[in-house]
């Protein structure tokens, strides 16, 4: 049987739009250096949602939370502006299945930079998803009322920017870094199968990238990640840097995420060690 595709509601071509527009709004803005401050924060803050939430937890389930911090990483990743986390975590998934190949929905290799980059995630072609792909999250009603209306937890985001600190922290703190988070994110569809290097033979062209590490947070160990895509470290060694990974062990000894999966070699065991 063939899932029915859940629509979405609401287009992205023109939020997208207005936000890089409104982000020229910064060059208008007479320069604070608390303003560059607050879209460091809100950049690095919300890349943490994108890739410990979108990506680690709800894509690949490589660490456990219970129901509210659950509910809470969800709604930190949606103040990305990056859509659904059930669209998000399903194309995700959908794009793993596939990696490099035709049915590849980003890939660069077969689709090119621009499609990978940011093409796809405006066609309206990929505003439904397949919901058989996320059947694990969906049962939880507070993640499909948070999809359904994934615009809702930007909005407040902007709206308390504007209210406490004027037109310079919206443009810079929500407006920019929203700009930017967003390309930081598609760089590693874009770029992470065309630029880098190869430890290990996997099946798709995926590469490791320091410099795409450092700006997301970790998940620039892209290769290591087609690799292991369970575990939640996508840097394997010492010098590999993974903030992402650092903070996910906060939580475990906060006691907030429990469960963390390791990458396991074959012959070796722990690959991280």
């Amino acid at each position: 049987m063939v899932s029915t595709p859940v629509r979405r509601p609401v287009s992205t071509v023109i939020p997208f739009a207005l936000v890089h527009a409104g982000a020229l709004g910064a060059l208008f803005v007479p320069f604070q250096t608390s303003y560059l401050w607050l879209l460091a924060a809100l950049y690095f803050i919300r890349m943490f949602g994108v890739t410990a939430g979108y990506h680690r937890y709800f894509s690949h389930r490589s660490y456990k939370l219970s129901r509210l911090p659950q509910f809470l990483l969800a709604l930190l990743a949606q103040t990305s502006g990056q859509k659904g986390v059930l669209w998000w975590a399903a194309h995700h998934r959908f794009h793993h299945q596939n990696s490099d190949q035709d049915s590849d929905i980003h890939s660069p290799i077969r689709h090119g930079f621009w499609w990978s980059h940011v093409g796809w995630i405006l066609s309206a072609k990929y505003e439904d998803y397949d919901p058989a792909l996320i059947k694990d999250f969906s049962k939880f009603p507070e993640l499909r009322f948070l999809d359904r209306f994934h615009w809702l937890p930007t909005l407040p985001l902007g709206l308390a920017c504007l209210l406490l600190g004027g037109w310079g922290a919206f443009t810079w703190g929500f407006l920019l870094s929203t700009a930017l988070l967003y390309h930081g994110t598609f760089v590693i569809n874009s770029l992470a199968h065309v630029w880098g290097t190869r430890r290990f033979e996997t099946p798709d062209q995926s590469r490791n990238n320091f410099f795409l590490a450092l700006i997301t947070m970790g998940e620039g160990w892209h290769n290591n990640h087609h690799q292991y895509m369970y575990a939640c470290r996508q840097g394997l060694r010492w010098w590999e840097i993974d903030v992402t990974y650092y903070l996910v062990r906060l939580l475990a000894w906060l006691g907030i995420a429990r469960e963390i999966r390791e990458a396991q070699h074959p012959a070796a065991g722990n690959v991280a060690a």
